[in-house]
């Protein structure tokens, strides 16, 4: 398998893929392994899995030099995203004793009932390619944590940082019947789909959720999709500072070239300031660098895949044909790598692509609304749910606006962030299950009801 830097199209090297017997035997290895690591006291697998946080550290200018070498996100979003997989990492490992030990519900004479929360077994995780580091951990580190064994298949397009996971993860002292990396693009994942897993997690895009939660259902066993989304954001009337929300909510579309699931991709302003705020808003972009993800200031690189230019280009075309108006952008960018000009659209409708499906690009289409009731409306004619967002300075009215949201995560005032002490969910199209805070931690378990009875 050829692995493709985006900025420049060159080979930056090549890797054998797994094979079936390569997968068959890992998966073997990772059976008897979880039979070991279950038993191994959760003090020393949090000791384990705060090393690997350290190598990652240790190692974080190599690391990111790969990420972005093979996905194309500039260098310095490349380190945030390794800050931000150990501070994830962190919460994690600081709560686990917490939310993964037994709970004793009933403890009276003669009878005390417990709740124990067992692992799963043996975990299929099937990740993803735009932050590989931040959705790999959001999985793989709870699932070793709670007892499992782990057969991970990085994207392909971020391969060499699914190799360097488990390269740390080995250094770290994880045993290596314990994790194991699956290397290859669909036809290495429609195998691992046919293995008897005791769980599988993907993160992806819609299409391919609902074909691997089909696919497995007959198994009967937990399988959870974190998915994409079409996610709306309302500026409001009230805002104090519209150039600083202009700023920040652009930031929140394109950050990591718009290739974010929770990243914004429909816009609605209240006519009262529409002019102003989509005039500082394509003003914040303008400014912005576009180049090589290695050159000191860049903020927009390549898109990771050159097939998603395709998808803007089509999404433009549409929008215009229906109406739309390009302020800034629209096309690629002549020469090596897949680039895209940043795109900002007025005079969008419903009924066109680019504020339907998702985009995962540079592209955004901003709508303007007369009220909160029509912003609300919109902003849930969607088949995703996985965030929305308002800003807004009366937080009665942002709240009222995000109880009518429907949506695993709603922002005040924000947009396009994680934070670990919450459950990341999705709704709709957005996928099934969580990830992240206590409930991400017990993701990976089952819980078992004993009823214990002195005589």
């Amino acid at each position: 398998m050829k692995l493709i830097n985006p900025a420049t199209e060159e080979i930056i090297q090549e890797v054998a893929s797994s094979t079936k017997e390569s997968l068959d035997q890992s998966y073997k290895e990772l059976v008897l392994g979880q039979q070991i690591w279950k038993s191994t006291p959760l003090t020393y697998r949090i000791q384990i899995l705060a090393k690997f946080s350290d190598l990652l550290a240790e190692q974080s200018t190599q690391l990111a030099h790969d990420l972005s070498s093979e996905m194309g996100k500039p260098l310095a979003q490349a380190k945030n995203e390794i800050n931000g997989a150990r501070a994830r990492i962190a919460w994690m490992l600081n709560n686990a004793n917490k939310y993964l030990d037994n709970e004793v519900m009933t403890d009276i004479e003669g009878l005390q009932e417990i709740i124990v929360h067992e692992p799963l077994g043996v975990v299929c995780n099937i990740s993803a390619w735009n932050y590989p580091f931040l959705v790999g951990v959001n999985v793989f580190i709870p699932a070793l944590l709670a007892g499992n064994t782990v057969m991970y298949k990085p994207s392909e397009y971020a391969t060499l940082t699914g190799l360097n996971i488990q390269k740390l993860l080995y250094a770290a002292g994880i045993p290596e019947n314990c994790f194991k990396v699956a290397i290859g693009a669909k036809e290495v994942g429609e195998y691992l789909l046919d293995l008897p897993f005791n769980g599988y997690f993907f993160t992806g895009s819609y299409a391919t959720g609902k074909y691997i939660y089909e696919k497995v259902a007959k198994k009967m066993v937990v399988c959870q999709c974190e998915l994409g989304g079409k996610d709306p954001l309302y500026i409001t009337d009230d805002i104090i500072d519209i150039a600083k929300v202009a700023a920040v909510t652009a930031d929140g579309a394109f950050y990591n070239n718009g290739q974010s699931c929770c990243a914004v991709e429909r816009i609605y302003v209240h006519e009262k300031i529409a002019d102003e705020y989509i005039n500082a808003f394509v003003t914040e972009v303008k400014s912005w660098q576009i180049g090589n993800p290695f050159e000191e200031g860049v903020y927009i690189g390549p898109l990771s895949r050159g097939a998603q230019i395709t998808v803007l280009e089509n999404q433009i075309a549409d929008a215009l044909e229906k109406g739309a108006t390009i302020l800034v952008g629209g096309n690629r960018i002549p020469g090596k790598g897949y680039y895209f000009e940043p795109t900002v659209l007025t005079k969008v409708t419903h009924d066109m692509l680019v504020m339907k499906e998702e985009s995962f690009g540079p592209i955004i289409g901003i709508s303007i609304v007369q009220d909160d009731e029509e912003a609300i409306y919109k902003m849930n004619d969607t088949q995703y749910g996985l965030t929305a967002g308002v800003f807004a300075s009366n937080e009665d009215r942002a709240r009222k606006i995000l109880d009518n949201m429907h949506s695993g995560t709603g922002y005040w005032n924000c947009c396009d962030r994680v934070s670990t002490p919450l459950p990341w969910s999705g709704r709709k199209h957005s996928g099934i299950g969580s990830t992240l805070s206590y409930v991400g931690l017990r993701a990976f378990t089952q819980p078992k009801a004993l009823h214990l009875r002195r005589q």
